[in-house]
């Protein structure tokens, strides 16, 4: 049509009409529905995932501008080469004794998962999460920080508190809900809170931790702190509100925190091209908000530490928010709750390109004289029966199905400073009715 106004409607349909015969040559629209390369009976193969070599994308500067560090959002921060020595820009130049120290909490946190996930089996909790293939996302990454950093986790941090020395025995106090759980039963195992270990409460609902991770930092840095915080979510996750809504604030208040995307390819039984992997890197969103963006080779426990170390020094000297992007696997299923044989090729962690991380770091150590298989299948078994014993300790305070673990009266304390008229009437009334329907023993029994 041109500029020239229709002398009548019906001058106006007929070119309307000329329009609609354009249009009918066009193909008809359609959406994208995104579907994982590899379903169950498949052969898993990772041909097309390209693994850069050691310092393809070299360290930059920590107050490099976001701008001019893109390529870092699209690459691969690596350390191990295959040989598996530590090379390149990024090597932290961990001593013998530190990365020791990581591979052993990482053994640790693996033995703590074993035992508790067969505790889950055998019936003596409701749920578990495991993080097997995963250790290096939250070891690496909290031994990278001060301790009095504050922690944002989501559910399969556990290596932050395991990092931390954070006594196991409560961490399976709050596993079993039982009469040793510091939360008093309030929260859904595994969702563990510990305030003086710099480990924020975990929340059942996604991304929540990434706002309220920004509203620390900006606390800190408004009291005139040092302190920086540290938020994980996984690869699902970013499609939550949260996420950008959290970018944001930080990216316009320059907020000394640093977000993790741990991308393990899996969202439950959704894979990742559900929350955009097909169009981009999760380390790319970081560009649109103008904020640093690292992808890092999230096996390779060495490459991790870096990456942190790196966004913390950036934060702690007010160069703003980083967006860290760990390239990984989950190497069992989403929960106990669940079960990957459903979804996806039986042998795809096996075929993971990027290799297993207590391995990965193992071998490392191997290969410069600093450990031997000896004392790796050794350290392996003391720290088995090392969490088998602290088991039974946390049992003896007792396990789902022994009965009720903390008085009724519980569940209306620690939310009010001093309980309300309202909730004192209710919690009387229910005791009341308690007694009188059970007996005053009923505890007791």
């Amino acid at each position: 049509m041109d500029n020239k106004l229709p002398e009548s409607f019906s001058q106006l349909w007929a070119e309307m009409d000329m329009e609609q015969s354009t249009k009918d040559n066009l193909s008809p629209l359609h959406l994208h529905i995104p579907e994982p390369k590899f379903r169950p009976g498949d052969v898993a193969d990772f041909g097309d995932i390209i693994v850069p070599a050691v310092d393809a994308y070299p360290r930059p500067d920590e107050h490099a501008m976001p701008a001019d560090i893109h390529r870092l959002a699209y690459g691969l921060v690596r350390v191990l080469g295959d040989d598996h020595q530590a090379m390149g820009s990024w090597n932290p130049g961990l001593d013998n004794a530190t990365l020791q120290v990581m591979l052993r909490k990482m053994l640790l946190l693996r033995a703590f998962d074993d035992r508790m996930f067969r505790a889950q089996r055998q019936g003596k909790t409701s749920f578990y999460m495991k993080s097997f293939g995963e250790e290096a996302t939250s070891v690496a990454t909290t031994m990278a920080l001060d301790f009095d950093d504050m922690c944002f986790p989501s559910y399969r941090q556990q290596g932050i508190l395991i990092t931390r020395d954070y006594p196991l025995v409560d961490m399976m106090n709050q596993i079993y809900s039982n009469r040793g759980d510091r939360l008093k039963g309030r929260q859904l195992p595994i969702m563990y809170s510990a305030k003086d270990y710099g480990f924020f409460s975990i929340s059942g609902n996604l991304t929540t931790q990434y706002p309220q991770a920004v509203g620390w930092a900006m606390a800190s840095a408004s009291r005139g702190d040092t302190r920086i915080s540290a938020v994980w979510c996984g690869d699902g996750s970013t499609a939550e509100g949260d996420f950008h809504n959290a970018l944001t604030f930080a990216a316009v208040y320059n907020a000394p925190v640093i977000f993790q995307v741990v991308n393990n390819q899996w969202a439950i039984s959704s894979f990742s091209g559900f929350a955009g992997s097909e169009r981009t890197t999760f380390a790319a969103r970081a560009i649109g908000y103008g904020i640093a963006g690292l992808r890092v080779d999230g096996n390779d426990a060495l490459a991790v530490y870096a990456a942190m170390q790196w966004a913390a020094n950036r934060a702690r000297n007010n160069g703003g928010p980083t967006l860290i992007e760990y390239f990984t696997y989950r190497g069992e299923g989403h929960s106990t709750s669940d079960d990957p044989s459903a979804y996806r090729a039986a042998e795809e962690y096996a075929l993971w390109p990027l290799g297993d991380p207590v391995t990965r770091l193992k071998d490392h150590l191997v290969t410069i004289g600093a450990w031997s298989d000896a004392q790796h299948d050794a350290l392996i078994i003391e720290l088995s029966e090392y969490v088998k014993t602290i088991q039974k300790e946390a049992e003896q305070n007792g396990i789902l199905g022994h009965g009720l673990h903390h008085p009724f009266e519980t569940m209306f304390e620690d939310v009010f400073e001093e309980m309300p008229w309202h909730l004192k009437e209710q919690c009387a009334q229910m005791l009341e009715e308690q007694q009188d329907k059970f007996g005053p023993d009923w505890e007791a029994r």
